[in-house]
Order: structure tokens, then C-alpha cells, then sequence
């Protein structure tokens, strides 16, 4: 097998130090005065023998591995594998990759993942945490690597986030339902501490107490498949025969609630209208079209890889905590329309 070419091995060839072309690779060659003869004649012999650096010895001279740990709760969910596209295109732009993986909203499992990520010595972490790795999370913030929260924020850590106003979209969105006549509206949603999924619960009961209407509540486990939250919806929907509206807390929540409400035979919004937190293609195609609280995906997207860049840019002075609350939008269709 070929001996990979070393950036000594270049430097004998070119009859100069690797130091000098250490220093042309990073940048530095009008730092240090090198001539743009040299250079060029450097990146000639670079290209021609096709070396490239050894990215663990650059890292070691930089400090710096360029790339950036992607965690997320779930890479198939589309909110999150959209986001996670949008990160990687703005980061790559800024000279970063991404290695992105899903926790499964496991804690076990995020502790595992964030200790492969600090063998590679990432530079920096979005994370959608479950909870239980508060400790984890703000060790690597008190050893000085960036970490920004997204989704969800943990309230015992001194980390970065970026969310969106969670409960008052879900209190305008079941005020939505409210002036349309609904009277009778269930909140199927995760059994969930998690910040976001409480928001969303707190606007819930806040919109029903507010106008004196019960309430009807369904929490369902995480780590279920399809057809077990399928049952669950299903056996809900079936005790309680006098509701008239349904919000779903997730969209994978809402797609098998679609599938529940098909098996029992029920019509939108005749029967039971439906209005659910977090778009998604299929709402808009699905007949009728769906009713959905759409997260600013993009906006998103950009302010945590530029909190992220401006935390690894060593000049930035930006010491404090940084809190970015965002305003989803509502998307008023079929679904949920007035009879």
C-alpha cells in the first residue's frame, strides 16, 4: 500500500521547513510574511501530489476540529431532519461539518452519544435533549465547548437555547377552535416533562379554563410504535363520544390520530375537527387539509448555527446566556373550519 505523504515528506520535496507550509495552510502566509511566490509554488506541489493534512495533527496545532455534534431527538421526524439539513448547509458554509445522530429521547443513550462526540473532540453542540443530562451538559459548558439547546430547553443548565412560544400558540390555536363553536376538545399529547410539551399543555388548559369548558386529556408514551398509539387514540376517542374537537401535541401524534379516526369511521371536521402543533407536508395534501401550528423552521435554523459560530469565534465577548423565543404560525385549514 501506497505511504500516505507527510507534510515533511512535502517539505523535502520543496526544499523549505514544514513549518512555512504549516503556515501557508492555515492562513498565515501574509502573517508571516511568506512571499506569494512561495506560496503559489507550495500549493502547486499540494495539488500535483494530491497531500492533504492530517486533520488529528491539525486540530492539535488549531485547537480545533471543525465539526460540530448534531443531537436530536429524532433524525426521521421531519421537523428535525429539516432543521438538521438547514444546519449542515450553513455550517458547511463556515467551514464546519456536522455529525448528526438521534437520542431516541433517551438519557442513557444521549450520556453515550455526548461521550463519543468528546473522543472526537467536537467543537461545539445543538442538542434537543431529553432530560436526565443536565450534569453532562453543563460540564462541557464549565470546560468551555459551546453548547446551544433547541426544541426544548433544560432549566438547571447554563446552556444557549433557541424555541418557539409554545404555549401561546397552542392557546391561540385552541382559541381557534373555541370562536369556530367547538366545545368539547381533547389534547392528545406525550407523556412529557419535557419544557415544550408542558408549554403546550399549559396552553391547553389555560384557553378551556378561561372559557369554562372541560377538559379532556390523553398522554401517550414516547417510545411506542405507530400501531400501539394507533390502539391508544383509538380507546380514548371511544370513551369519550361526545367530543366534537381533537389538538394532537406532535405530528407524528396527528398522523396516527388520522389513522385512528379512519378505523373508527369518523369524518373531518364533521365529526371531530382536527387542529395539531408542528406542520408537516401531509397535513396540507391530506383531504381535508389539516389545521397545524407551523415552527419557523429557517429562522430556527439560523439563529442557532450563528450563536454557535459567534461562541466558537474566540473574539466574540458574548459571555451571557442567550435566549431566543420564536413565533410559530398558525395555519388555519379544512380541518378545522366552522359548522
Amino acid at each position: 500500500m501506497k505511504k500516505k505523504l507527510s507534510i515533511v515528506d512535502l517539505a523535502k520535496q520543496l526544499n523549505i521547513s514544514p513549518t512555512t507550509i504549516s503556515f501557508i495552510l492555515n492562513g498565515k502566509a501574509k502573517e508571516k510574511r511568506i512571499s506569494d511566490e512561495l506560496v503559489k509554488r507550495v500549493l502547486k506541489q499540494i495539488e500535483e501530489v494530491g497531500y492533504k493534512p492530517n486533520s488529528l495533527a491539525q486540530s492539535l496545532r488549531t485547537g480545533k476540529t471543525m465539526i460540530i455534534g448534531l443531537m436530536v431527538e429524532d433524525i426521521a421526524d421531519p421537523f428535525f431532519s429539516s432543521i438538521a439539513r438547514l444546519i449542515e448547509e450553513k455550517a458547511y458554509k463556515n467551514g464546519y461539518k456536522i455529525i448528526y445522530c438521534s437520542t431516541d429521547n433517551d438519557s442513557v443513550k444521549t450520556k453515550d452519544l455526548l461521550s463519543m462526540f468528546q473522543d472526537r473532540h467536537v467543537d461545539g453542540y445543538i442538542i434537543s435533549p431529553p432530560e436526565g443530562v443536565e450534569k453532562e451538559v453543563n460540564d462541557l459548558i464549565d470546560n468551555g465547548t459551546p453548547v446551544i439547546l433547541f426544541d426544548r430547553y433544560l432549566p438547571d443548565t447554563n446552556a444557549d437555547y433557541v424555541v418557539v412560544d409554545n404555549r401561546t400558540s397552542t392557546y391561540e390555536a385552541v382559541l381557534h377552535l373555541i370562536n369556530n363553536g367547538y366545545k368539547n376538545i381533547a389534547f392528545i399529547t406525550l407523556d412529557s416533562l419535557q419544557t415544550q410539551m408542558q408549554d403546550r399543555l399549559q396552553g391547553y388548559e389555560s384557553a378551556l379554563t378561561q372559557h369554562n369548558l372541560p377538559h379532556h386529556l390523553k398522554e401517550i408514551s414516547f417510545n411506542q410504535d405507530e400501531e400501539q398509539i394507533i390502539r391508544h387514540i383509538v380507546s380514548f376517542l371511544e370513551r369519550k363520544p361526545n367530543l366534537d374537537a381533537v389538538f394532537f401535541g406532535t405530528n407524528y401524534l396527528c398522523i396516527s390520530g388520522l389513522k385512528a379516526l379512519k378505523k373508527l369511521g369518523k369524518k373531518i371536521p364533521e365529526d371531530l375537527a382536527v387542529v395539531c402543533f408542528d406542520d408537516d407536508v401531509v397535513f396540507e395534501l391530506h383531504s381535508p387539509s389539516i389545521t397545524a401550528i407551523a415552527q419557523p423552521i429557517e429562522e430556527m435554523s439560523e439563529k442557532l448555527i450563528t450563536i454557535l459560530l459567534g461562541k466558537l469565534n474566540k473574539a466574540s465577548k458574548v459571555k451571557k446566556i442567550q435566549t431566543d423565543i420564536l413565533s410559530p404560525e398558525l395555519i388555519i385549514r379544512a380541518s378545522s373550519r366552522r359548522l
